[in-house]
């Protein structure tokens, strides 16, 4: 992180004091934040980015004086030792899940769970008070005002490829021209954060191989007796959704007939950009009918459906808020993650004992479901511990343990709201270049169409993604515990070899990228 690219990126982020962040909102107080500040403890302080080597950066107004307009405001911060935040930590309020997203600009003075916060920066899928600032803030979260979908535009001609180093030659040519295309159409953008999907890369192969599955498994449980229903969590551009229709009505034209597919979309803007593509072309346009977009999110969702229903959620967890976990080494007792965020906009991470009825929830719905056999970030040994923890600058805490709460409350969502669901979902398994912590999200942003890694999730809002890893022997033991039913889990490659046609997307020397693609993400399907 002590690189030029970084600093450049910091004195872009930062140029500007954002406006109106000097105080907070009035918060209502509730039990759960009461409980909380009532009882705090050790606590971890973490600045707002952390270096490879493990220093950070903090501003301060007195820097100010005297500095030239062109210089940076950032000065490193050693974590040896730290400043002491806890007089803040004990003034400053709790914020809300509920507040935040009212909010137009970042906030200061507060403090809020590591999971509001996570969320505040993908602010756009949210339920009660979970993490979402960061990420889905419809004023500032990443997802709501810095992220654009790459579309290649016409499908890639595999079978004309002569091997898959050519497919990535061809993948970053039209990454240039997307972008190219986007600078032309709306000026220059060093912090454009532009991602991909397979939907979008094996267009439409992926999304004909997941119609495909679809299709033979209504006709072998719902057909005749019930109609295809079919729900999409987070449908990006519409591309999925598309593929999908286009195959059913080639193919199987009694299924389309009975096809009903609604997108549940909590971003306006993905969702204005969906309906667009749904009317944009002649052929398209055949699906309107079939189709309901609703702009809401799956949190908030409160309408019953009985009828039997497949519902797809492809790589959404990666990026559902999780809360940072800590534990006392000498009694394996939980604190939960909190985030500080000072006058200046600077944050620091506290961990409490008082763990909040989510969180407190989420530990007892995963020990009954793994029979307490899961992973955890510190020696099993009591011994081993002891002896650790009389090491020079030995911690108090163990290394950070991410727990996907908002997961939970998903499978919730499922099991309240859609009792005859099946579902089919795809995300990673692992991530590379992940910050420190069992279960750790990368974080990374994008600068000058180079992707730039940080190693602490505690990043300015709006302008990096923060993506989690899926442990899927945790998950299919919670979402069985909390819905009842059974569930497959196999390998991306696996999934595909099944239901694809891998002769659409093989190469002239026998490699295939859709197989190759995509190794570290996995398949669940309710069976």
């Amino acid at each position: 992180m002590d690189s030029p690219i970084v600093t450049q990126l910091f004195r872009q982020l930062f140029r500007h004091r954002p406006r109106g962040c000097l105080g907070p909102l009035p918060t209502t107080a509730n039990t759960t934040t009461a409980a909380l500040r009532s009882n705090f403890g050790q606590s971890y302080r973490r600045s707002l980015r952390s270096s490879d080597n493990g220093r950070g950066y903090a501003t301060r107004a007195s820097i100010d004086r005297g500095m030239k307009k062109n210089e940076s405001r950032w000065q490193q911060r050693t974590h040896l030792l730290p400043e002491d935040r806890t007089e803040e930590f004990a003034k400053y309020p709790y914020i809300s899940m509920q507040e935040l997203k009212q909010r137009t600009e970042r906030p200061r003075k507060v403090k809020m769970l590591l999971r509001d916060f996570i969320e505040e920066r993908q602010s756009m899928l949210t339920l009660v008070s979970a993490s979402s600032d960061s990420l889905y803030n419809p004023s500032y979260g990443y997802f709501s005002k810095q992220a654009v979908i790459f579309s290649p535009g016409e499908p890639f001609d595999f079978n004309a490829m002569r091997d898959e180093i050519e497919f990535q030659g061809e993948v970053g040519r039209r990454y240039t021209e997307f972008e190219d295309l986007l600078d032309e159409a709306e000026g220059e953008n060093p912090t454009r954060q532009l991602w991909h999907t397979p939907t979008e890369l094996f267009r439409p192969f992926y999304g004909e191989a997941i119609a495909r599955y679809l299709v033979s498994n209504y006709r072998l449980t719902a057909y005749p007796y019930h109609d295809l229903i079919l729900y999409e969590m987070g449908a990006g551009r519409g591309t999925l959704m598309l593929n999908i229709l286009d195959y059913i009505r080639a193919v199987d034209p009694q299924v389309y007939a009975r096809t009903r597919y609604n997108v549940i979309e909590i971003s306006p803007a993905l969702a204005a950009m969906q309906g667009h593509h749904l009317t944009s072309t002649a052929e398209s346009r055949g699906h309107a009918d079939k189709v309901t977009i609703i702009n809401r999110s799956v949190f908030e969702w409160d309408q019953y459906e009985p009828s039997p229903c497949f519902f797809l959620a492809m790589e959404v967890f990666d990026n559902f808020a999780h809360d940072g976990i800590r534990y006392d080494l000498a009694t394996e007792a939980p604190l939960q993650g909190h985030v500080l965020i000072d006058g200046d906009g600077d944050f620091y991470e506290f961990y409490v004992h008082e763990l909040d009825p989510v969180a407190a929830r989420f530990f007892r719905v995963r020990h009954a479901a793994t029979g307490g056999r899961y992973p955890r970030p510190y020696a099993a040994n009591p011994a081993l511990r002891y002896l650790a923890s009389k090491l020079p600058f030995a911690p108090n805490l163990s290394q950070a343990e991410f727990i996907p709460t908002r997961l939970m409350q998903f499978f919730d969502v499922l099991e309240k709201y859609f009792p005859a669901h099946r579902l089919v979902t795809s995300d990673f398994d692992f991530l590379p270049q992940a910050v420190q912590g069992l279960n750790a999200p990368v974080v990374q942003t994008r600068y000058n169409r180079r992707m730039v890694p940080v190693t602490t999730p505690l990043v300015h809002q709006g302008y990096f993604d923060i993506l989690f890893p899926t442990d899927f022997a945790i998950t299919e033991a919670m979402y069985r515990a909390i819905t009842g039913k059974l569930t497959r889990v196999q390998s991306h490659g696996d999934f595909l070899r099944r239901w694809a046609y891998v002769e659409d997307t093989q190469t002239r020397s026998g490699e295939n990228p859709l197989l190759s693609h995509y190794k570290n993400a996995s398949v669940m399907v309710t069976v």
